[in-house]
């Protein structure tokens, strides 16, 4: 176990590619010392050109104050797994993944041996390109940040919450909403997994390749996430399946409302059905 003390205010990142990258980038910028561990060698030699200052090696792991987790879920579960004992007591470890429940389920199993404090975290913020090349330091500004705690009494949780905010300042986040596991994965999969899905469909219409001259905004709204990194958006998907397969559920049903109202040529149940959408639409913008 670990008997090191923390560097106030360095930061460890697990991870460069777009999420981890942005991480480092924004951190850097905000004058922290970043180091950083990445499994492609050559990504990690770039990014201390200029922006990461160090490797985070496990002598290393024991100086940050701060560890981001940027992997994929099972591959951050893992490196916690392995690099427990190394954290220093005092520290705050977060995930940056798409779900919650299996990273917090292990991650808060794993902490609650040590005196360091695991936090899950979501960054609402992203592109649809994947990799460090892709990376900037105003990715997080202003997006919305949720965060899935520990169980402790209300002291420590504010004080933990604190320090984090404090610690991810240099990101500018634009707010830090506090869920559930459950309930950050039930969301998800509507506000974020279902639209990769529908978007990922949608481009396999025969249309989709002879679309040039004949498509604007609409087209470019409805398809920019169906390009995507298929290894970890599949185990997102998994991980996530009985929440986003009920959403996928719900689409297919309203869809299926569309369709008939246009082969019965039904234009009243065909108008009620977009007028609906559209108060929906509007109803949700308001909360």
């Amino acid at each position: 176990m670990s008997e090191q003390t923390f560097i106030p205010e360095r930061v460890g990142i697990v991870g460069l590619g777009l999420i981890g990258g942005s991480f480092a980038k924004a951190e850097h910028d905000g004058g922290r010392e970043v180091l950083a561990w990445n499994r492609t060698a050559s990504t990690l030699d770039l990014a201390m050109i200029d922006t990461v200052d160090g490797e985070l090696t496990d002598e290393a792991i024991g100086t940050c104050e701060l560890i981001i987790l940027s992997g994929y879920p099972q591959s951050s579960i893992d490196w916690l797994d392995e690099k427990a004992p190394l954290i220093s007591p005092g520290a705050i470890v977060i995930d940056a993944a798409g779900v919650k429940r299996v990273i917090c389920e292990r991650c808060f199993s794993i902490a609650d041996e040590y005196e360091w404090t695991f936090i899950g975290c979501h960054p609402m913020a992203g592109t649809q390109y994947s990799g460090y090349a892709h990376a900037r330091a105003n990715l997080f500004r202003n997006a919305p940040m949720v965060v899935v705690p520990p169980e402790m009494d209300d002291f420590e949780r504010a004080e933990a919450l604190e320090r984090l905010k404090h610690l991810l300042e240099p990101c500018g986040f634009g707010s830090y909403t506090l869920a559930t596991p459950d309930f950050h994965d039930a969301q998800i999969a509507y506000t974020s997994q279902l639209a990769h899905v529908v978007s990922n469909a949608y481009v396999k219409s025969p249309a989709a390749q002879s679309h040039r001259g004949f498509s604007a905004g609409s087209y470019r709204d409805l398809t920019r996430v169906a390009r995507l990194n298929a290894p970890m958006w599949t185990e997102l998907f998994l991980d996530n399946a009985d929440h986003l397969s009920k959403e996928i559920e719900i689409i297919i049903e309203n869809l299926r409302d569309y369709k008939d109202a246009i082969d019965s040529r039904d234009a009243r149940r065909l108008e009620g059905l977009l007028s609906e959408g559209d108060r929906l639409k509007k109803e949700a913008e308001k909360r």
